[in-house]
């Protein structure tokens, strides 16, 4: 007797990063059991037509801020993982800017068991490397990576706060070293902190504070402090042979350097992030929105670079860098730049963003999927996530490729209550969202149940 299934997603456009064909999907137990042609299925328990529509494997976004511990006045792990069920994210991983920081086993351990009660979606976290010590413990707690951020510990609260930041090289090295011998990748924000201090302080100068000069100083010198970073971090993994993933890749020099020690073979791969391709390339943006559109400026003779990368693999993965605050906190850089927290939320909008860019032939659907599911999987060791594959986890979002829709903050999800992507017209939009087979999100609700979500377990090598 033929065994039901649970759940049978039919008539759709499967695409992945193999291609594209016309299947079935079936799912029993969480995972994906069968792919099938037309007429072929078996029967299941509860049948989801995606006729019309394509299915593609859950997004694995392994760059995401959702601010709890410390910081819920931002965003918690309740409306992050809502407004990841809500944009097709499957697995959301997050970072260590929280309080307390996540740098020992006994710190870790007690934000882990925040996101076993509360996350709707899975999920996992990236401890802060900053005792070499912790290191190799950290890294058996199936952990994604470790985070470096290379800016000095400033002594306050937010958003750099002591037990994050790394900057002398010799530690670095060190922490990369532990990191080799643990076997575990190590994610770097780069940064020049010397070279920052005396830029800002010319601008400063001449009495620039407001968010346009905050701007223009982070991008000065055609992205000085960000390639002078990059060098650095780039010659620290060739002498210690960590596996080095460099964050928030925006300038053309950089790319370019990445490609050249992806061709040396070096253990070496990076991530680029919606703001960079979507939001801070255009000045207007920055002039008409502030600080609610930095993250960074990104000078548009860069993006030509940036998109040829991503598209040929120089760029690994598309991650979203989420980083909601509130309105307060991104208002006053219209006076002071430099006091207005930096980062844009998008885990709700990225993968419209990233189809409408496949609509415009800026980008393949098929190097979508690899860029925001299969691949950052691939890297990070979540072997049974980010594909559509017999024995994977049924992770999958039904997407309208010819859906198009208004982005509005009325629909925004995420604590802070805005988007900087408000007004913006995309095409291809998610309908529905399972996680290990159940729906967390449908006909424009989020249906999943906190504490649903489970930790996506990274296993390296």
């Amino acid at each position: 007797m033929e065994q039901q299934l649970d759940v049978l997603l039919t008539g759709g456009l499967v695409i992945d990063n193999k291609g594209r064909r016309h299947a079935s999907v079936g799912v029993k137990d969480g995972r994906i059991v069968g792919l099938y042609a037309a007429g072929m299925e078996p029967p299941a328990k509860e049948v989801v037509d995606a006729q019309g529509k394509a299915v593609i494997p859950g997004l694995v976004d392994t760059h995401s801020h959702h601010r709890e511990p410390g910081y819920t006045h931002k965003e918690d792990i309740d409306t992050a993982t809502r407004a990841c069920a809500a944009g097709g994210v499957t697995t959301s991983v997050a970072m260590p800017n929280v309080y307390p920081v996540p740098n020992t086993v006994e710190k870790l351990q007690s934000m882990m068991k925040l996101y076993e009660e509360k996350a709707i979606v899975d999920w996992n976290i990236n401890p802060a490397g900053t005792i070499v010590e912790e290191i190799p413990k950290l890294a058996k707690m199936g952990v994604p990576a470790m985070k470096i951020f290379m800016v000095v510990d400033t002594g306050r609260d937010y958003p750099h706060m002591p037990g994050l930041g790394v900057h002398e090289h010799g530690k670095l090295m060190a922490i990369m070293e532990a990191c080799a011998e643990a076997g575990i990748p190590l994610m770097v924000h780069p940064h020049d902190q010397s070279l920052m201090d005396h830029i800002e302080q010319q601008f400063w100068a001449r009495g620039e504070r407001d968010c346009l000069a905050y701007a223009k100083a982070y991008a000065a010198h055609n992205g000085l402090i960000w390639e002078t970073a990059v060098g650095v971090l780039l010659r620290l993994q060739e002498a210690t042979g960590c596996h080095l993933h460099v964050l928030h890749v925006q300038t053309e020099g950089t790319v370019r350097m990445l490609r050249e020690a992806k061709a040396k073979g070096r253990k070496v791969t990076a991530e680029i992030n919606p703001w960079a391709l979507f939001l801070g390339h255009d000045w207007k943006n920055i002039e008409r929105l502030g600080s609610y559109a930095l993250s960074y400026w990104v000078p548009e003779h860069h993006l030509p670079a940036l998109w040829e990368g991503l598209n040929d693999g120089t760029i690994d993965i598309v991650a979203t860098d989420h980083a909601p605050h509130t309105r307060e906190e991104k208002e006053i850089g219209w006076v002071d730049g430099w006091k207005a927290n930096t980062g844009t939320p998008s885990t709700q909008f990225y993968l419209s963003l990233m189809l409408d860019a496949a609509s415009k032939g800026s980008i393949s659907y098929e190097r979508v999927v690899d860029a925001c599911s299969t691949r950052p999987a691939d890297i990070f060791g979540m072997k049974q996530k980010g594909r559509i594959d017999i024995g994977a986890d049924a992770d999958l979002v039904v997407v309208d490729l010819d859906a198009e829709k208004e982005i509005t903050e009325a629909e925004v999800l995420s604590r802070c209550g805005h988007t900087p992507y408000a007004g913006r017209k995309v095409r291809g939009v998610p309908v529905r969202t399972l996680v290990r087979g159940t729906t967390v999100y449908k006909d424009g609700q989020v249906v999943g149940v906190n504490g649903y979500g489970r930790q996506a377990v990274c296993s390296q090598g």
